[in-house]
């Protein structure tokens, strides 16, 4: 028998997973003791095999699905499934410079240690399912992104932040079923200042969906918004994978124009508008 489990950061998914697989979601409880330790239990769980899931979006996040794994394991599971919907730290995959730690293999590494198998979706760069002992899974999501779409769109063109990101756009117009693809030139000068060079795409009258896996601060994206608007743009969609949308970056992105932003519930946001429990179900 199987049982969901879920971490507090992604109850709704976890639930959306659980309808979908038909298995029964475990109790949960999360608390912190008096000195800021954190305690993540299930209580009432008492089945073979759990599947844990936890986007890791905090350090505490991390920790919890940490405590988790543990938990199911102390109460019996012969097998730990973790699903890490959006995996914090998966960017630093590199050391930066001397005695700098890759903090990707780190946590990956200590999520690894409690569980039989891991799958991730779309992680920014895929390498980083490597650290992970076994392999992680990585899941593509990106096709989801096409379902909150209008119908209609006026000669739409799917355009990426950037060439490494090609590939999503075009999933995601595929999904669509019309459209062109392309991307802007970026190049990033320090870790806070990226220059956009426009592309040749012509988006005059035409509604332009930027896709992308994440969307951070959302500063790059609206200065990518901006270009389009300078190029009279039709309307404007935002779609990602990964809503994590630090700080002001809802308000930077609809001030540069942007009618509506669309993500996915790897991130449990007020702009989640498709699940990805179907894709994960199907891993499962």
């Amino acid at each position: 028998m199987t049982t969901i489990v879920s971490g507090s950061a992604s109850q709704a998914l976890a639930a959306a997973l659980a309808d979908e697989l038909e298995v029964p979601l475990a109790g949960v409880e999360y608390d912190r003791f008096p000195d800021g330790e954190l305690l993540a239990a299930a209580p009432d769980f008492d089945d073979d095999r759990a599947i844990v899931v936890g986007s890791t979006v905090s350090s505490d996040a991390h920790l919890e699905l940490l405590l988790l794994q543990d938990a199911v394991r102390e109460a019996g599971a012969d097998e730990v499934v973790t699903v890490v919907p959006y995996m914090g730290y998966a960017r630093q995959d590199k050391a930066f410079e001397a005695g700098h730690p890759i903090s990707a293999r780190a946590v990956a590494r200590a999520i690894s240690s409690g569980a039989d198998r891991v799958l991730t979706v779309d992680p920014h760069e895929a390498a980083v399912c490597e650290f992970f002992e076994p392999t992680a899974t990585a899941v593509s999501a990106a096709g989801r992104l096409a379902e909150p779409l209008p119908a209609g769109l006026e000669e739409p063109v799917f355009l990426s932040p950037d060439a490494g990101a090609i590939d999503l756009a075009e999933t995601v117009r595929d999904a669509y079923g019309d459209g062109e693809t392309d991307y802007f030139e970026k190049v990033r000068h320090s870790g806070t200042a990226v220059e956009i060079t426009p592309s040749d795409v012509d988006v005059a009258g035409r509604d332009v969906v930027v896709t992308d896996d994440i969307i951070a601060t959302g500063s790059t994206m609206s200065e990518a918004v901006g270009v389009l608007q300078e190029r009279a743009v039709g309307r404007v969609f935002v779609t990602c994978v990964h809503p994590l949308l630090a700080r002001n970056a809802v308000t930077k992105l609809r001030r540069a124009g942007v009618e509506a932003i669309y993500g996915t519930d790897t991130i449990e946001r007020g702009v989640s508008a498709v699940s990805v429990a179907p894709t994960l179900a199907e891993e499962l």
